[in-house]
């Protein structure tokens, strides 16, 4: 009897699905961090602390209420499914890079007896990564996403980015500079070495 296989998910619906994951742990989390009566967010990021760099890979996950989880959600989503279209290894990879010099930034330079939550670090290193990907990899089609992108949420980003009370301006700036290390990391290797693409000579 012949069987049928199920088919295999391209590398473009898996990227969408990591994106999916992502959000859907946010939401989960702060679902049982409301129950919780908001305990979870002690784990956040805790600048200069040994015991708050745990944060760094949980902070993005964690938010201070349903309203500021949907303000992350949205352009988390809108960000994650473009850089989804190149697959799930570049979301996976752009997420952590940028998620780690984050975290690492607000460590170190954010002050003392802070707590640092939310996915929004994350968010301006999707934003940078989307702006700044097109002229390292010299594609029009990516420079007009990321003009795109500047268009809808440049004046967000440049109001993120000036410190603020109450805010993890720190978070945002490393995450914008998170973004742009991602861009020239996972240049594409055509582009990573022009020289090589030259005949050599018979």
């Amino acid at each position: 009897m012949d069987t049928a296989t199920p088919a295999k998910r391209s590398p473009r619906e898996e990227g969408f699905a990591v994106i999916g994951l992502l959000v859907a742990l946010m939401w989960i989390l702060e679902v049982v961090d409301t129950f919780a009566d908001h305990r979870l967010d002690q784990y956040g990021i805790e600048p200069h602390e040994v015991d708050g760099l745990t944060g760094i890979v949980a902070a993005p996950f964690l938010h201070a209420g349903f309203g500021h989880l949907m303000g992350n959600t949205v352009p988390f989503v809108v960000m994650g499914v473009l850089i989804a279209l190149n697959g799930a290894a570049r979301v996976i990879a752009v997420t952590v890079i940028v998620a780690l010099i984050s975290g690492v930034g607000v460590w170190l330079i954010a002050p003392e007896h802070t707590n640092h939550i939310g996915a929004s670090g994350v968010v301006f290193g999707y934003a940078t990564y989307l702006i700044s990907r097109g002229f390292y990899n010299r594609s029009v089609l990516e420079i007009a996403v990321g003009v795109m992108i500047a268009a809808l949420f440049g004046t967000a980003l440049l109001g993120g980015l000036a410190p603020q009370q109450g805010i993890s301006w720190q978070g945002h700036l490393f995450g914008a500079i998170g973004g742009v290390v991602a861009a020239r990391l996972l240049m594409r290797d055509r582009d990573r070495d022009p020289g090589a693409r030259r005949p050599l000579p018979a």
